[in-house]
């Protein structure tokens, strides 16, 4: 991984998939996920810090949940009527 002094959080532990983060001279910070070695996101410390705090607020936990059944069924249904939609459009 470059020339960056990498640093990896303690939570990591000895398992491959961890984010490594480091600060370069030009005052912006690098990250790497230690899976993918050679991409590297750049950003600077301002907004990682806003990402880092709507983390903490919980402003992205919607990604990570899975729908329950009815909006599953709800999401089947509006797919379903497009379709029909598109179809009689033909």
């Amino acid at each position: 991984m470059s020339n960056y002094h990498w640093q990896k959080s303690s939570y990591s532990g000895t398992a491959g998939n961890c984010i490594n983060i480091a600060a370069a001279d030009d005052g912006t910070v690098k990250i790497v996920e230690s899976d993918s070695p050679d991409v590297i996101v750049t950003t600077t410390p301002e907004k990682l810090r806003a990402f880092i705090l709507g983390i903490k607020a919980g402003e992205f936990d919607h990604f990570a949940e899975e729908p329950d059944a009815a909006d599953s069924v709800s999401i089947v249904e509006g797919l379903a009527a497009s379709e029909a939609a598109d179809s009689a459009a033909i």
